[in-house]
């Protein structure tokens, strides 16, 4: 028997794919990766912004050390 040795919860925010969505503005294709939640528009230069999905972030005390200081800043201030 194997047990992980990180959260499965965190694994989008640790390892992120990419994600195509249209912009907002101009309707172009841009890509948007899991742990992102706001990006400038290649095309037309306007922000696309999304709602961010609830993860561990918001409630596990070890969040912070699972999925590195950069981005558990960067992912709680998008909360804002």
């Amino acid at each position: 028997m194997s047990l992980k040795s990180t959260c499965p919860g965190s694994e989008e925010i640790r390892h992120p794919t990419p994600e195509d969505i249209r912009c907002h503005n101009c309707g172009k294709p841009v890509e948007i990766w899991s742990d992102e939640v706001e990006i400038t528009c290649k095309h037309c230069g306007g922000t696309i912004s999304r709602d961010r999905k609830p993860s561990c972030i918001d409630w596990c005390t070890f969040a912070k050390e699972c999925v590195g200081e950069e981005k558990y800043n960067r992912l709680k201030k998008a909360l804002k």
